[in-house]
């Protein structure tokens, strides 16, 4: 499974309220895909660039079905696995999937996953962000 990672701006996001993260929320979260490293210091979608439109990828990603639930002091962020098939063409490449904020101002970055080496998706093949809804994609506590 790929190295999840968060954005430095997600802990002062989440402290200004910027999130709402809880099971119901009228916020929406996506998840897009990049061939630009991220940094730590990225803080608003499109840096690191999302990939164009095309070949079963739409630029914005997918957004997240998720849940957040807290728990006796715990609370898990989950979602679910979004998956893109690529169709007339190849996807890519790409090497990192990135968590945002499709909803508030300016669409902040949460975190992102690393897959260690870039990724084409070739024709008719699928790829897919194995997310944990169980144990959630983040905790805090």
């Amino acid at each position: 499974m790929a190295q999840f990672n968060k954005f430095n701006c997600f802990v002062g996001n989440v402290a200004a309220g910027v999130h709402n993260m809880l099971t119901g929320s009228p916020q929406s979260f996506g998840i897009y895909l990049s061939n630009v490293q991220p940094v730590a210091s990225n803080t608003l979608y499109g840096a690191p660039a999302d990939l164009l439109t095309g070949n079963g990828y739409t630029a914005g990603g997918q957004a997240l079905g998720f849940t957040g639930v807290q728990t006796a002091g715990l609370f898990r962020f989950g979602g679910s696995s979004p998956a893109w098939i690529a169709a007339g063409g190849s996807i890519g490449p790409f090497e990192f999937a990135v968590l945002y904020n499709m909803t508030a101002a300016g669409q902040p970055l949460i975190g992102w996953w690393d897959y260690g080496a870039p990724i084409t998706l070739t024709n008719g093949n699928t790829f897919t962000v194995e997310t944990d809804p169980v144990n959630g994609i983040l905790t805090l506590q």
